[in-house]
């Protein structure tokens, strides 16, 4: 939930300030690792080629198995659209203060609400992401205003539309692929989401001054169905895998898949939500653009029976989206993943 207080990063980065505000600076156990060295470049997310048609769901199962997260490339969506989308969320970063306040979020709209932030949690106490965003609701239509965009930035309203229906198609085409990856039917994890709700947040993480202290976005694991994810070249996003965090670079034109809580109860945890984060840098800002796909509230989310056997007890309780995400937002990541408070014993 964004408040009335809650500062702008990118005001205090642009200010020259030395030192982190204390709602800023994570406790140690969250924080990124000075001393860490990316290991060995053979732990790297899988990269599948969606063009590849005979290897693609064999590609697609391991990856979901044993990351939770893979870059696609040949995926249908224009690179020009990516690149005008990167484009069209730096130059509303890049614009006077005044300008993007006036597309500042409603804190009476509640948790989530669209527009431009730098808070989404409603817990004042919660340490911040050194991070600001703009989050437009793109699906179903009837959610989708673009007179709540920004209008400054030439043809940036026109770019969210087209970036919101391409990145739809590629979403039910990859869950489609992903249900014939467990033999389930092609439409299964498409009618388990139900009617797609879909959400695009741009986040725009400036240069911080103790970035041993900070984070951009604290460890999670996103509660929605599916993420997908384009950023710059500067880095910061990591991947958690087998306990260590590995840092996942831009790939040209490639757009990274994240598995997301819901996916994780559908499959029995076959496969597994990605726990990432983001980390910051001294020395140059970051942007990324996430589209999330996400079940409406009303949806019950059920494991799928045809993956539930004598050798494979149901791991997760059913529940309600709208039920998971109140949690989520009234508590906050705290670094671990929520999905865990529905295992059944």
């Amino acid at each position: 939930m964004e408040t009335a207080a809650a500062p702008r990063v990118q005001v205090l980065a642009d200010a020259g300030v030395s030192h982190l505000p204390t709602q800023y600076i994570q406790p140690p156990d969250l924080r990124a690792d000075p001393s860490h060295r990316p290991p060995s470049l053979s732990l790297s997310v899988p990269v599948v080629d969606l063009s590849a048609a005979a290897t693609t769901t064999d590609a697609v199962r391991r990856a979901c198995a044993d990351w939770g997260a893979f870059h696609v490339i040949n995926h249908g969506v224009p690179p020009g659209l990516l690149d005008a989308m990167r484009a069209a969320g730096l130059a509303f970063f890049r614009a006077p203060m005044p300008e993007k306040l006036r597309f500042g979020c409603d804190p009476a709209r509640g948790a989530a609400a669209e527009g431009y932030g730098s808070r989404m949690l409603a817990n004042d106490e919660s340490v911040l992401d050194w991070r600001d965003y703009f989050d437009h609701h793109t699906l179903p239509e009837s959610r989708r205003d673009p007179a709540r965009w920004p209008d400054f930035v030439p043809g940036y309203r026109d770019t969210v539309v087209k970036y919101s229906n391409n990145m739809k198609v590629l979403a039910e085409r990859l869950l489609c692929i992903i249900s014939e990856s467990l033999n389930l039917p092609p439409s299964y994890l498409l009618e388990a989401v139900g009617e797609a709700y879909q959400n695009i947040t741009i986040s725009y993480y400036s240069p911080c001054p103790q970035q041993d202290l900070a984070l951009g976005l604290q460890s999670h694991s996103d509660f929605g169905a599916i993420t997908l994810l384009i950023q710059d070249d500067v880095g910061g996003l990591e991947v958690l895998k087998d306990g260590m965090w590995i840092p996942v670079p831009s790939l040209p034109d490639a757009i990274l898949v994240i598995l997301s809580d819901q996916t994780e109860i559908i499959t029995n945890g076959r496969y597994k939500s990605a726990v990432h984060r983001a980390v910051v840098n001294a020395e140059r800002p970051r942007l990324s653009v996430a589209t999330f796909y996400d079940p409406p509230k009303s949806q019950k989310i059920c494991t799928a029976p045809q993956l539930v056997s004598g050798d494979h007890p149901q791991k997760y309780r059913d529940v309600i989206y709208g039920d998971y995400v109140s949690s989520w937002y009234i508590k906050g990541p705290e670094g671990k993943r929520n999905i865990d408070a529905l295992l059944i014993e």
